[in-house]
């Protein structure tokens, strides 16, 4: 099956050239002309590469790159006119992968994108390995359906909400910590504010309802972490 690669550009000859330098690489194109079309996409096709622009109106690359790891690790390509140190530690801080300056070298980009549909790969493949579901006579998760069940009634989870969810329910019953939670969730630059973590929990719990029912998931070992731990077999 073709990889699907999400060009999100404002501009349209931008992505004529993208398409004319990765057309031999068989992959089935998208592009969005702007922020919030781009996202709207992302959510529909799951895309295993975005290549995201900096400026663009109403919403530059930046947010919509905040946005788009709220629900998903795919790799970000991003290009940009600007080549400025701070624009780059920015960019890294907020998720992007790896950067492109304009007007770009076909040879580069095409190497760029190669090695992160690699890298997309090679995610999928190990992120086969997590759980992927959990069930029992209360709660229900399908992580890759996102969707959260207790009693057979919806949960309604925030991007955020569902993706410490996630995190805590794919490596179950390994302690997380808030440092690493708090990386993964919102990024490296908030690492060391473990109060995100903490908040996000307790809003976590108030929807799970968590202990009301016979079992607490979501445990705490105070001054490290989490982790979530499943419901005794009955």
């Amino acid at each position: 099956m073709a990889k699907k690669v999400l060009i999100i550009d404002d501009d349209p000859e931008v992505g004529k050239i993208v398409k004319a330098i990765l057309k031999p690489l068989d992959l089935t194109l998208y592009q969005g002309y702007s922020g919030p079309e781009g996202l709207k996409l992302a959510y529909e096709i799951h895309p295993d590469l975005v290549i995201l622009d900096v400026m663009m109106p109403d919403m530059d690359g930046f947010d919509v790159c905040t946005r788009l790891r709220e629900m998903s690790t795919v790799p970000i390509l991003m290009l940009t006119a600007r080549s400025n140190e701070r624009d780059i530690v920015q960019g890294f801080n907020v998720g992007v992968d790896d950067f492109v300056k304009k007007p770009f070298n076909k040879n580069e980009f095409e190497a760029r994108v190669r090695a992160l549909l690699r890298r997309s790969k090679n995610s999928a493949s190990s992120a086969s390995s997590y759980i992927t579901h959990y069930a029992d006579s209360v709660l229900e998760i399908d992580l890759e359906k996102q969707v959260v069940k207790i009693h057979g009634e919806l949960v309604d989870l925030s991007p955020r909400e569902f993706s410490l969810l996630a995190c805590l329910v794919r490596d179950q019953g390994r302690i997380i910590t808030h440092r690493e939670l708090v990386r993964e969730i919102w990024g490296e630059q908030y690492a060391m504010d473990s109060s995100l973590s903490s908040l996000y929990v307790y809003y976590l719990r108030k929807k799970l309802k968590d202990g009301e029912n016979g079992h607490q998931y979501i445990k705490t070992l105070w001054g490290r972490g989490y982790w979530f731990e499943p419901r005794p077999e009955e």
